[in-house]
């Protein structure tokens, strides 16, 4: 399969164009850009690749978690010229691009815990499991091997949020109940590949803090309301109709989240004025970030959006969960975090928004 898309949905004022590409081993991988990418792709090697893992349900927590031993093995922090999200040299061995160049490009994850094949879970008394169905996608944002939300420029990030768009039209086609975009940043949140990326996980089972935010909105809280609230002292900014603020509940120093300031369900139900707000936030975060704590910040961040067939009252949001609570100094999640989920935070959350005014 090697067959050219233009994306329905303009962002900016140029089309942007998919291609898909079979790889050797079955995996898709997809190719946004402004310009149809027409390389020849290099010749690779069709490996086996690992269908997703196992769910098991954790009876005192009413949730359900994701078993993938297979991911043991996954790639870690590889050298620059072993790079696997870096453009395949001609002659040389292909990465998981197999072209020489692309803008953005989409593939499904070699080490997936979720897979839309997966089939097999272990029979243990007393527990239920399932297999591990789903998508685990790979979102590399630029062929550069350095970079970040930021660096790849506003243009970028338009494609990026098109090709976003995309994948969850896709992944609500496909069955799945919840698609999470989202990206780890830094060494202390866990990366193991440094080359700029995200990751898209498309759940069959909405999880369980998705799903308790679901239910709140359902049962009429008003983000908009809250956002109206917090925006004269904790709010960073308005563009394109989309606020950037700390939550007056926030969970981790430095938290910020994006929202349109009128209801929306996900990135598909924006406006264009609201993308355009959207896509100079992600990157404006970004760089404030790294100013405040002069350096690559550690990040979690996440697009919370509605369900697969929406959500009454639903407000998505983007959220942005830095890892640090001060230059150099990690905000680690210990006993308490982890045992009973009650965070304690160093920063209040007035004085982060303060911060982050701030930066020039």
């Amino acid at each position: 399969m090697n067959d050219l898309f233009t994306l329905p949905r303009l962002i900016g004022d140029a089309p942007v164009y998919r291609r898909d590409h079979r790889k050797a081993d079955g995996r898709m991988l997809r190719l946004y850009g402004r310009s149809p990418h027409t390389l020849p792709p290099v010749s690779e090697s069709a490996d086996a690749i690992a269908q997703g893992g196992e769910l098991r349900f954790h009876p005192l927590r009413d949730e359900w978690n994701v078993y993938a031993a297979h991911r043991q093995n996954r790639t870690f922090k590889p050298s620059p010229a072993d790079d696997p999200l870096a453009p395949s040299a001609a002659g040389g061995n292909a990465t998981e691009i197999p072209f020489e160049d692309f803008e953005l490009a989409i593939f499904e994850n070699k080490f997936a815990a979720f897979h839309h094949c997966a089939t097999d879970a272990a029979q243990l008394e007393g527990i239920v499991t399932e297999p591990a169905k789903g998508a685990c996608d790979v979102v590399v944002y630029s062929p550069e091997r350095t970079g970040s939300l930021h660096s790849i420029g506003s243009d970028r990030r338009r494609v990026l949020i098109a090709a976003l768009i995309d994948r969850y039209d896709a992944l609500f086609g496909a069955g799945c109940s919840y698609v999470l975009p989202f990206e780890n940043r830094g060494d202390a949140v866990g990366v193991t590949l440094h080359h700029p990326h995200g990751q898209i996980y498309g759940f069959e089972r909405t999880p369980m803090v998705q799903q308790r935010a679901i239910d709140a909105f359902a049962g009429g809280y008003d983000l908009a309301a809250e956002i109206d609230a917090a925006m004269p002292d904790y709010g960073l900014g308005e563009e394109g109709s989309v606020a950037a603020f700390v939550p007056r509940f926030a969970r981790f120093p430095y938290e910020v989240w994006l929202a349109p300031k009128l209801r929306r369900e996900g990135p598909w139900d924006c406006n264009d004025e609201e993308l355009e707000g959207l896509s100079f936030w992600l990157g404006e975060i970004t760089r404030r970030y790294d100013a405040l704590f002069e350096g690559p910040a550690a990040t979690m961040m996440a697009f919370h959006a509605a369900p697969n067939g929406g959500c009454e009252g639903y407000h998505f949001t983007v959220q942005f969960y830095p890892l640090l609570r001060a230059k150099a100094r990690v905000k680690y999640l210990a006993s308490v975090e982890q045992h009973t989920g009650t965070f304690t935070v160093d920063v209040m959350p007035e004085a982060a928004a303060a911060a982050l005014r701030g930066v020039a």
